[in-house]
């Protein structure tokens, strides 16, 4: 850049390319070639190596070409040399289709900036625009494809997102193309609206404003501050408080890390912070706009990883990522993108010589770095952890807050809530919060046990249970470490409460209902395919039954073997339906809640359960039928059944039932809370089948038995099998008078009937009780 010796009065302007925007000065001239070492650099091999310059001229610019091979063009010409100024369209080396550049008007001064942010000077963000483009005459496209005419890329954006319309009154509308993640106006979701000056059209990363007579854009590129301010959470209507007026200041690419005694609200903090369950007084800025009325916008840029692993550990960590990838972002990203997306996350966590292994297999810390790698595959810029390290040894536990202050320092803003203190000096910043809920410290970690005046950590968490009566948060509040960290450090004024927070609705879907179901399924099978304790029981169980019912069967089903028999089939379908369903929903609990907050449909995941195991139920079903009774006589009247050949008809019961228990399994794992106790009540399942499918006991016109009797799917099972081979002629009695041991078409369709009944309640519930299990702010 050569310095000129005469001031010039030619205005400021920028120069936009397609990789990034130049300042242009008048007092400079300004170089644009592939050489590395001019101004404007431009890597195209039509480009020359000294293509052409910008230089003030008096009180305007000129383009001069600098002899290059394939020539410079401006406003649609050939030049040699040229007078530009804003609005003046360059290419280099064709005038068709060589790099572009535009020339705009120098940005407004700092005080013009969008009005949903309070101090823009103090944010990252909104400082300055990264492009500043004149506002369009027309209908500007955005997008991430290059057929866009304002180009976004960023991965969480459609290929041809949404767009600006000019109206013939000189107003502007922003219009949705039925993007995937959604395009938001000052943090609401919209579909088409006005955009006034000053508003915040959110699309991915980006927001684009209209600022006087320019369309500017700010990148949220990561490097954003938090601002926490008088955060309250109280339960039971106020008489408990979890949180009491925390407030503190986030840096940014700052790691910061929570600490306290259990109880001390950290959980609590962490929800609150992003998001999940807003507190219910005070506000968190988010690099100066208001977290909670932004929430349905500013959440897409939140990660969290939570204490439990959120991955399946049957699959490879390549495979876990790629799945992740397929659901969160876009429908129309192309396959290789994520594929790019995924590397590109696998080589900066440093797990390239683990990603083709089991996530099983991995060491502690590595798990939790492909947790991790999951949350940056849409780039976040706020990165929420809880407990990492619980449960690692010294050695993992290190490495992961090494891990962490890594990913602080390459541009985003960290916060891990922590039990253990072994590696708090990697850390910007700490804040120790005391029973109750209150700011006991926040400053640099290595002051911390000398402001409270012990030398050990122990110490100082024993006096938190000891001292419950201490005013610790005043002690904090009347410090110079409070006048220094908090109060100096603050660069965003006091915001009341958002009111809108509670407006929220659930997360924009990044691909379609079909689309995650496919996405699901195909997980769901391979993590399953994966599992090879699971597939040895599903190829062993219905061997194992089919052979028991056909050593009681014999040759013929008789008085002596037919209700044996067909006791053991429903045995069979019972716990071969439950067995494979009772631990799947609970074991998936923090996957399906964490994904479920950035936009999974629940009907698509449960239907992926549905699916998968409803496939595999009813082929163990047929398995289980066929080993019992092919070949063997059924004794059915005149060797025929109800409406079908018995076999078949005794077949499609039996699968009909596995499935509904199948259901049931699923809506015990939607009700339990541990893993552990869903094999007890599995084996109690089983004995309720037993005793009230009507094999054992008289149920018809026992009040109390009977109506209880037809919530137990093997009891209409059994009802349909009997009447398939007329039970009750081969063995008479009370017990087989039973109504719906009829061989008639109307009791046997009854029976099939309500099994589908059964199944579709089953499912209802089981979809109610899943959403128990969702963020807070997603139920309201």
């Amino acid at each position: 850049m050569a310095e000129r010796p005469v001031a010039a009065t030619a205005p400021e302007l920028v120069l936009e390319t397609e990789t990034g925007s130049t300042v242009m000065s008048p007092n400079h001239d300004y170089h644009v070639g592939r050489d590395p070492l001019c101004d404007v650099v431009i890597d195209d091999v039509r480009v020359s190596w000294h293509h052409a310059v910008l230089r003030p001229h008096a009180d305007h610019w000129t383009l001069e070409d600098e002899n290059s091979t394939n020539g410079t063009y401006a406003d649609g010409r050939r030049v040699h040399e040229w007078g530009v100024g804003p609005g003046s369209v360059i290419r280099f080396g064709s005038p068709a289709d060589g790099p572009r550049a535009v020339l705009v008007s120098r940005p407004p001064p700092a005080g013009e900036r969008p009005s949903a942010v309070s101090v823009p000077a103090a944010t990252s963000t909104f400082r300055q625009p990264t492009t500043v483009r004149p506002l369009p005459s027309r209908t500007v496209r955005i997008g991430r494809g290059p057929d866009n005419d304002l180009v976004v890329d960023d991965l969480i954006v459609s290929r041809n997102h949404a767009e600006l319309l000019a109206r013939p009154d000189g107003t502007y509308e922003i219009v949705d193309l039925g993007s995937h993640n959604g395009t938001f106006l000052n943090g609401q979701p919209v579909e088409r609206a006005l955009v006034t000056p000053g508003d915040i059209v959110g699309i991915g990363h980006s927001a684009f404003c209209l600022v006087g007579d320019q369309l500017q854009e700010y990148v949220d590129s990561g490097e954003v501050s938090l601002d926490v301010q008088d955060l309250v959470v109280e339960v039971d209507r106020g008489r408990k408080t979890l949180l009491d007026g925390v407030s503190f200041p986030v840096g940014e690419k700052c790691l910061l890390a929570v600490v306290g005694p259990s109880g001390a609200g950290k959980s609590t903090l962490l929800n609150a912070l992003t998001g999940q369950r807003p507190a219910d007084h005070g506000t968190v800025l988010y690099d100066g706009r208001d977290l909670y009325r932004d929430y349905a916008e500013l959440r897409q840029r939140i990660g969290l990883v939570p204490q439990d692993d959120i991955l399946h550990a049957q699959l490879t960590v390549r495979r876990a990522l790629t799945y992740a990838a397929e659901l969160r972002f876009p429908q129309d990203t192309a396959k290789a993108e994520r594929r790019a997306r995924v590397d590109e996350v696998i080589g900066e966590l440093g797990l390239e010589q683990r990603a083709d292994q089991p996530i099983h297999s991995l060491s502690g810390g590595q798990r939790k770095r492909v947790s991790v790698a999951l949350e940056l595959l849409t780039k976040p810029s706020l990165l929420f952890l809880d407990e990492p390290t619980s449960g690692l040894d010294p050695g993992m536990d290190r490495s992961v807050m090494h891990m962490l202050r890594g990913l602080a320092d390459d541009g985003r803003t960290v916060i891990v809530v922590t039990h253990s203190v072994l590696s708090l000096d990697v850390c910007d910043r700490l804040l120790v919060l005391a029973p109750g809920g209150k700011v006991a410290y926040y400053g640099p970690p290595d002051d911390t046990l000398a402001f409270f005046g012990y030398r050990q950590w122990p110490e100082a968490f024993e006096a938190f249970e000891r001292d419950r009566d201490r005013d610790w948060a005043g002690e904090y509040r009347d410090s110079p470490f409070h006048r220094q960290y908090i109060d100096k450090s603050t660069s965003q004024p006091k915001v009341p409460d958002a009111e809108s927070g509670a407006l929220v609705g659930p997360p924009p879907k990044a691909q379609s209902w079909g689309s995650q179901l496919r996405t699901l399924v195909r997980r769901y099978a391979a993590a399953l395919g994966a599992d090879r304790t699971f597939l040895a029981i599903m190829i062993a169980l219905p061997f194992v039954m089919g052979v028991m019912a056909r050593a009681l069967a014999g040759g013929k089903l008789t008085r002596d073997t037919a209700m044996n028999a067909l006791l053991i089939l429903c045995v069979g379908g019972v716990l071969t339906g439950a067995a494979n369903a009772v631990r799947e929903l609970v074991k998936e609990r923090t996957i399906y809640q964490r994904e479920r907050a950035v936009g999974l449909s629940r009907s698509a995941y449960l239907m992926s359960k549905v699916v998968v195991l409803g496939t595999i139920t009813v082929l163990q079903a047929v398995v289980l039928t066929l080993v019992a009774l092919f070949g063997v006589d059924l004794n059915a009247p005149g060797g025929e059944g109800v409406l079908m050949p018995p076999l078949l008809e005794i077949t499609l019961a039996v699968a009909l039932l596995a499935f509904t228990a199948m259901m049931l399994g699923l809506l015990v794992s939607a009700v339990v809370r541990k893993e552990e106790v869903t094999m007890p009540l599995l084996v109690l399942l089983a004995i309720v089948q037993v005793v009230f499918c009507g094999a054992l006991l008289k149920l018809h016109g026992v009040p109390g038995l009977e109506q209880l009797s037809w919530l137990v799917p093997s009891r209409w099972a059994l009802g349909a099998m009997a009447g398939t081979i007329g039970l009750a002629r081969i063995v008479p009695g009370d017990l087989t008078g039973d109504p719906m041991f009829r061989h008639s078409t109307g009791a046997w369709l009854i029976n099939m009937g309500m099994l589908v009944v059964l199944s579709v309640v089953f499912g209802w519930l089981v979809a109610r009780l899943l959403r128990r299990h969702e963020p807070a702010v997603m139920r309201k």
